[in-house]
């Protein structure tokens, strides 16, 4: 049985994240209705007892924290202040949790927007993965009002094992995900380029996975991104065109910074590359087909 004393969730955006993060609610007897454009997403919070709804705002009619789950500042606009938006069915007080990553400037405009309506907003980008998601331990990069925080407690505890309060206002959550967007990115690139080049040498691309997650030269998205490669595997765990997006915002926000990013401009073509071959709905491991392509390389096809 729910327990009344505690909130009630809308969760909008119902992806391997989202509903993750829905399940993780409803674990810890939180009441959630959701929504998602993939009727079969929604059929799946249903059955673990939340609740459907058509649209954001029949999701977030008396929920006292609404939790978007969505790709990006367009969309996470759209769904607050768009045809059908939250931002109209929500009740003074409530809280939108948005986990988009997004430029920290846009962050702050829909904070401003959203809370001249009397709700709150609070700047909560994600990190951590599906598998992280359904287990409730994600890390939340979480920036917004005391007010804003106190009203998502008991949501952001659910969904989070590492919750980190950056701030008392948007857009400092948001600036901290896209330092970790750019070394992610960075570092798969890298690790895709590296693993090419082990192939192009002739090596054990399974050894020569052993001795680097062994040695100095490892990181976290060459242990996690490679698997992908050697078992020619590149269904979606993260897309090429996420990090198309994350870091084209990289390049965004260090242009009005008057500031240089060489190294992750250069990712960025690799991952454009990629996307313009038609790989951009692939696993972003797929920048390695690319480098395969310019040294003439064959690398591992997924076993029958």
């Amino acid at each position: 049985m729910t327990n009344t004393s505690k909130p009630t969730a809308a969760v909008i955006g119902l992806g391997s994240m989202g509903l993750g993060m829905a399940l993780s609610l409803l674990r810890e007897g939180i009441a959630v209705t959701g929504c998602d454009v993939v009727a079969a997403s929604v059929a799946k919070l249903v059955e673990a007892g939340g609740k459907a709804a058509a649209n954001p705002a029949e999701a977030a009619r008396g929920a006292d924290v609404v939790i978007s789950v969505v790709v990006n500042a367009a969309q996470t606009e759209g769904v607050l202040f768009g045809e059908h938006g939250a931002a109209e069915t929500m009740a003074p007080g409530a809280v939108f949790v948005s986990a988009a990553t997004m430029d920290p400037e846009i962050a702050r405009r829909l904070a401003a927007r959203l809370e001249a309506t009397g709700r709150l907003y609070l700047d909560a980008p994600i990190s951590g993965g599906a598998v992280k998601a359904a287990a409730g331990q994600l890390t939340i990069l979480a920036s917004g009002s005391a007010a804003a925080f106190a009203k998502a407690r008991p949501a952001l505890d659910a969904m989070a094992g590492k919750l980190y309060e950056l701030g008392d206002s948007a857009g400092t959550g948001a600036a901290f995900k896209m330092i970790n967007q750019l070394l992610a990115g960075v570092h798969i690139a890298a690790a895709c380029e590296a693993i090419t080049l082990a192939a192009r040498q002739g090596l054990d691309l399974h050894k020569v996975y052993e001795v680097i997650t062994a040695s100095a030269g490892n990181s976290w998205m060459f242990e996690n991104r490679v698997p992908h490669v050697l078992d020619g595997d590149y269904s979606p765990k993260s897309a090429v065109d996420i990090f198309v997006k994350d870091l084209g915002i990289i390049q965004d926000m260090a242009r009005g910074a008057k500031y240089p990013v060489p190294v992750a401009a250069s990712a960025l073509q690799m991952f454009l590359a990629a996307s313009g071959s038609g790989l951009g709905r692939e696993d972003d491991s797929a920048v390695a087909k690319i480098y395969a392509q310019l040294a003439g390389v064959s690398l591992p096809t997924a076993k029958s």
